[in-house]
């Protein structure tokens, strides 16, 4: 490594402490969150055939110091250097989502909340489909499959806190000790977050097998190894947080890594596409309980209606034609994911699929690092999950995919599997 590069990286690794340094109050999710007595105030009501819209108050916040700091390391990066590119591009992000914190509970909120996350009208990678076509497709499919296909087991629930020592028996089993503790939460709007050494689960949820693996796959081994990866970087300790930017490569990997084990089921993916169609109706005008209906009418639970639609009106006001568009991101990053680890394999790089772990970044961010990963600059993951520490199995696999993608479906007819 030449001097020049490791002054350049002194600079950047400088810069982006005191970025870690900045954004440490500007937890977006945590201040965008109803609080927990919202639910059985509205479906009490709800039951008793008076709809009201929820009113949230959210706290006044002030992150002018914050956002000029960020403005000052963007300034201070060199774009042209993969490290300084990373810390520019993350400093503004984190811009924005400080100043959604600042218009939460204003419709303000809509334009920050797309400019971080985007919205349903995108367009998948390859000229696909929009995401919300993508997520029509899903609903569509699990509609016409019949509930046949779930096995007896599967309609089993389990409770959270059985749940609770399930998955941190087999978290225990894999550091070969306690790294991550897995603990209930009654306050939680989702059925589970995680963090670097802690997943939550909702108290009072209950959960099925699915739910377990997925939990599991999704949340342990995606987010969580991620950020604990991330931990162990010398030179960028930002690579341990969710960052705004990475929302769409984080959760795309982390539905990945459901799809690739066998952890996700239709179910689910019509829940994710749900949630897609709910926020286009939220941007159309469709209010807090217009959205609540709609869940029922999906066939969700009144419990999982409101935590569906709370998920829509996160820091927006309820009254229709804002929403809070993260949901949106998990169709999309799948489909970018999928591609990516295709096209790595294309070209021999599946090496670069490992490089995804080491800390939370985007696709774009692993591809600019990888001569930094070579030097030894960034670190390689500590952490795999097994499904990518097997790189022959998930190599079989993607190739069967390049192979099968090239079948056309529509031009199979009804009889040509007579012969087979």
């Amino acid at each position: 490594m030449s001097h020049v590069m490791s002054q350049e990286v002194a600079h950047h690794a400088a810069l982006d402490a005191r970025m870690v340094a900045a954004v440490r109050d500007i937890k977006l999710l945590a201040l965008a969150s109803w609080p927990a007595d919202k639910e059985a105030g509205f479906l009490a009501n709800y039951a008793r055939g008076c709809v009201k819209l929820p009113q949230i108050e959210y706290p006044k916040l002030d992150f002018s110091e914050a956002r000029s700091e960020l403005d000052a390391i963007a300034q201070a990066a060199d774009p042209h250097h993969p490290l300084g590119h990373y810390v520019a591009d993350s400093a503004r992000s984190w811009g924005v989502a400080a100043a959604l914190c600042e218009a939460l509970g204003t419709p303000a909120v809509t334009q920050y909340s797309i400019q971080l996350f985007g919205h349903p009208g995108m367009a998948l990678p390859g000229d696909g489909p929009t995401t919300l076509e993508a997520a029509h497709h899903f609903i569509s499919i699990a509609d016409e499959l019949d509930h046949e296909l779930m096995s007896p087991a599967e309609h089993v629930t389990i409770s959270a806190t059985a749940l609770q020592l399930q998955l941190q028996r087999e978290l225990d089993d894999y550091f070969d000790g306690r790294v991550i503790e897995v603990e209930l939460d009654p306050d939680l709007i989702a059925k589970a977050a995680a963090g670097a050494t802690r997943i939550r689960l909702r108290h009072g949820a209950a959960f099925s097998d699915y739910d377990r693996h997925q939990l599991l796959q999704h949340e342990a081994f995606v987010h969580s190894l991620t950020a604990l990866n991330g931990r162990e970087q010398p030179v960028l300790p930002s690579l341990a947080l969710s960052s705004p930017r990475v929302t769409v490569t984080q959760e795309g990997l982390a539905t990945f890594a459901e799809q690739i084990t066998g952890s996700i089921d239709i179910g689910r993916m019509k829940r994710i596409s749900l949630r897609i169609e709910a926020v286009a109706k939220a941007l159309d005008g469709a209010d807090f309980v217009e959205v609540f209906r709609f869940f029922l009418a999906a066939g969700q639970s009144p419990e999982d209606s409101f935590a569906s639609a709370q998920r829509v009106f996160r820091g927006v006001p309820t009254d229709g034609g804002s929403a809070f568009t993260k949901d949106t991101v998990y169709l999309r990053g799948l489909v970018c994911v999928h591609t990516f680890f295709r096209w790595a394999l294309h070209q021999q790089k599946l090496q670069m699929c490992r490089y995804l772990f080491a800390g939370k970044m985007t696709l774009g961010d692993v591809q600019r690092f990888e001569p930094l990963f070579v030097q030894g600059i960034i670190k390689p993951a500590r952490w795999l999950p097994h499904w990518i520490a097997r790189a022959n199995g998930l190599a079989g696999m993607l190739a069967f995919s390049l192979f099968a993608n090239k079948i056309r479906l529509a031009s199979i007819a009804e009889d040509s599997f007579g012969e087979l």
